[in-house]
């Protein structure tokens, strides 16, 4: 084991119940800041959500815990794990206690980060104040990825478990993505935008992908805090643009005419050098295992070279490949120095073309064609079918919130005064 987990367990949370403990002390603590407005109905409900789906990925956790001790007879997680490695690695396979633990470690992961179905009360906390919401999205939120990552050599090792994740963690990345895009309000998009996040940190460690895992925590903690704190700008810099004459010319120049769609042939000659360039610094680099994750910097890569070629001023071919591979390259290295803080698991990872890899490469391809038909064809009928499920959320957290209401009802906040009297001078209230 390196020497960056075995700190990152050792001397952080090297027992079980300091593991629960800190988990319930953030769960209660966040609870009170989500209900910081008391009197919105909407936030009380969403963190009456939370509350009710924490407690359940507590459950979850306490017993995988308890089957994990019957298993290992201890409660130090780095016995646990390295035990499980052990046997691992001496062809040991894991008894059925250790499975069922693994499966609820994954549902405790799903749940914790708010994947679809469990997700409404992330969109809905919006609520709170913005420095809440950051809190939230850049670091609550990936206690779910720690969790897996602490678990690694027990998690990994259940086919159950990897597909729970693979099947739940990747349709919640497919649809929480395609949602975003239908999404005006900066805050709301951003939660949207964590959604798709944390599903596909999840789904990358069901491929064995551990290093993308950790700089996927990473990168999303900074990205997420930044953009919730920055969006109380997005009506200056609105506001600016529109003073600008630039930006008046630009929209008229909108107004005039209509959004270039992109070729056949400007499709074709982006994913060509797209994947040609994902392929050359892969085999540079030398990395096996999983491809999906290449494929996905391919897609992404190709949609942005199309954006290039169909710019006004678009840049050469040289210049769009240099330009390609030098982010490939930054990609790789930052998936090579990953490897120096976690441990090298070669083989727990998931083979490449292997059913979760292609599943994982279905999954992103849809994501790439269903984008670009939301984007450049619109005005298609079924498009526009599309768009307006997609806006509903595809109406999955109504029979959660229907059935955590029935389970538990909540007494919901009644009308202020100020809101009494805006209502009986037909005039808009500042509070929903």
């Amino acid at each position: 084991m390196s020497f960056g987990l075995e700190v990152m367990v050792r001397s952080a949370l090297s027992h079980i119940g300091d593991l629960i403990a800190v988990s319930l002390g953030i769960s209660l603590s966040l609870n009170n800041l989500l209900t910081f407005y008391a009197d919105r109905p909407r936030a009380i409900l969403a963190a009456h959500k939370k509350f009710m789906l924490a407690r359940v990925a507590e459950l979850s956790l306490l017993a995988a815990f308890a089957l994990l001790y019957q298993q290992y007879d201890s409660l130090y997680i780095n016995t646990i794990i390295d035990t499980a490695a052990a046997q691992f690695d001496a062809g040991v396979p894991l008894h059925w206690q250790a499975q069922v633990a693994a499966c609820l470690i994954a549902l405790a992961a799903l749940i914790k980060c708010a994947q679809l179905p469990f997700h409404g009360w992330l969109i809905q906390v919006v609520e709170s104040p913005t420095p809440v919401s950051s809190l939230l999205h850049a670091g609550v939120i990936n206690l779910g990825g720690y969790l897996l990552l602490l678990f690694t050599p027990v998690v990994a090792q259940s086919s159950i478990a990897i597909w729970l994740l693979l099947l739940v963690a990747g349709l919640s990345t497919l649809a929480s993505a395609l949602i975003m895009t239908t999404r005006i309000s900066v805050k709301v998009r951003l939660a949207w935008s964590t959604c798709a996040q944390m599903g596909l940190m999840l789904l990358e460690f069901a491929l064995g992908l551990y290093e993308l895992v950790l700089l996927h925590l990473l990168a999303h903690s900074f990205y997420k805090a930044y953009s919730f704190l920055n969006s109380g700008n997005a009506v200056n810099d609105a506001i600016r643009l529109r003073l600008s004459s630039a930006a008046k010319t630009s929209f008229q120049q909108a107004q005039t005419s209509n959004t270039v769609v992109p070729n056949a042939q400007t499709w074709l000659m982006a994913f060509s050098i797209s994947l040609a360039v994902v392929i050359a610094i892969r085999s540079l680099f030398g990395f096996d295992g999983a491809f999906s994750a290449w494929w996905l910097f391919a897609l992404a890569l190709t949609v942005l070279i199309v954006q290039w070629r169909t710019c006004e001023h678009s840049p050469s071919i040289i210049y769009t490949i240099i330009m390609g591979g030098f982010l490939c390259v930054i990609y790789a290295a930052l998936k090579q120095a990953m490897h120096y803080v976690l441990p090298s698991y070669s083989t727990l990872t998931v083979q490449a073309f292997s059913l979760a890899d292609i599943w994982a490469m279905i999954l992103f391809s849809l994501l790439f064609v269903l984008s670009a038909f939301l984007h450049y064809q619109v005005r298609w009928r079924a498009v526009r079918r599309l768009s307006i499920a997609l806006f509903a959320g595809l109406y999955l957290d109504e029979w959660l919130t229907r059935l955590v209401l029935k389970f538990w009802p909540v007494t919901l906040p009644a009308r202020t005064k100020q809101q009494h009297h805006a209502k009986s001078t037909h005039q808009p209230s500042l509070k929903p």
